[in-house]
């Protein structure tokens, strides 16, 4: 579309200096169209991956919620899983559910804020595997309140978790993923890591690094067949969505046949198709309006979080 726009002003004189405007507002429209549908240049065909049944994946955050549904998703396209996550007894029933779906399932109890125990899980993935082909970093942890109730140590868990565990991760599996024929990192960003909200400053500036990191590595890698995604969902119907925010949240974005949250098993599904096709950023259904509306006008997400600036009793 871009390129037809600026042929047009091309032929029709309007590449002078009247036209800078239209000619920087000609890449806006390119870069929104390009983000919206995950078409971001570099390895984009020869890094997808063409047959998931058989291969070797590692989910984290597996033990509830999108991991969850992410390793049942892969489960019943036959992948073999090592899951990770620090809940024990959720983990080993994911595992239990997951085993009956696929050849093979390993857990591994894990604390992603300690990077000790990150390269201990690495280690016996690839001592159980002996290689990985799709990475997918999944858990993540939030903490809702205004930026002067964010302690030092919520800010370090959130960051550990949300951002320097997928970084660790990439960076000690990425060796073997490049080894296969076929590859893929899935980074589990949030629509939050592309729109800005309130009260939520830890996770969202995890989640924004998150898919920052996601397009770097995308580009580093584009003479590789290691695909990245930076996997951006919206209010997706789990525990998450009921523990951080205020009471009216889920109110508020539950709205019958309009409702802005997704069923888990629809966005895991979304998950396994980015996989496929190796999307750059992929932006769940329930995500989109709300990216939307932030891309036409910035100023009116600001206005409606600016209604709520005083905290209530709800909150």
């Amino acid at each position: 579309m871009s390129l037809r726009i600026l042929c047009f002003l091309k032929q029709n004189g309007g590449l002078g200096r009247g036209h800078r405007l239209t000619i920087a507002s000609t890449f806006h429209i390119c870069t929104w169209s390009s983000l919206g549908r995950g078409r971001i240049p570099g390895n984009g065909k020869a890094a997808r991956v063409q047959t998931i049944r058989g291969k070797k994946a590692l989910v984290t955050g597996a033990a509830s919620g999108l991991g969850r549904a992410i390793a049942l998703a892969l489960a019943r396209e036959g992948t073999d899983l090592f899951l990770i996550d620090i809940d024990e007894p959720n983990l080993r029933l994911s595992a239990r559910e997951a085993g009956a779906l696929c050849p093979r399932v390993v857990v591994q109890v894990c604390d992603l804020s300690n990077p000790a125990q990150i390269s201990i899980g690495t280690a016996a993935c690839l001592e159980a595997f002996g290689t990985l082909d799709i990475l997918v970093n999944c858990a993540g942890v939030a903490h809702y309140g205004h930026a002067e109730q964010m302690t030092a140590e919520k800010w370090n868990e959130v960051i550990s978790v949300n951002l320097l565990a997928p970084v660790q991760l990439v960076r000690e599996l990425l060796p073997a993923l490049s080894a296969q024929s076929e590859g893929h990192i899935l980074n589990v960003c949030s629509v939050l890591g592309l729109v800005p909200a309130r009260k939520l400053i830890g996770y969202q500036t995890s989640k924004f690094a998150l898919v920052g990191f996601s397009l770097a590595l995308r580009t580093e890698l584009a003479a590789t067949r290691v695909g990245v995604t930076a996997f951006c969902p919206g209010f997706v119907d789990t525990p998450m969505l009921d523990h951080v925010g205020p009471r009216w949240l889920r109110k508020s974005v539950s709205l019958g046949p309009l409702s802005l949250v997704t069923a888990v098993e629809t966005v895991a599904r979304q998950a396994v198709a980015s996989i496929r096709r190796n999307r750059a950023i992929d932006i769940s259904i329930g995500a989109r309006l709300l990216w939307l509306v932030y891309r036409i006008s910035p100023s009116l997400i600001l206005w409606i979080f600016g209604r709520r600036s005083k905290p209530g009793p709800s909150e």
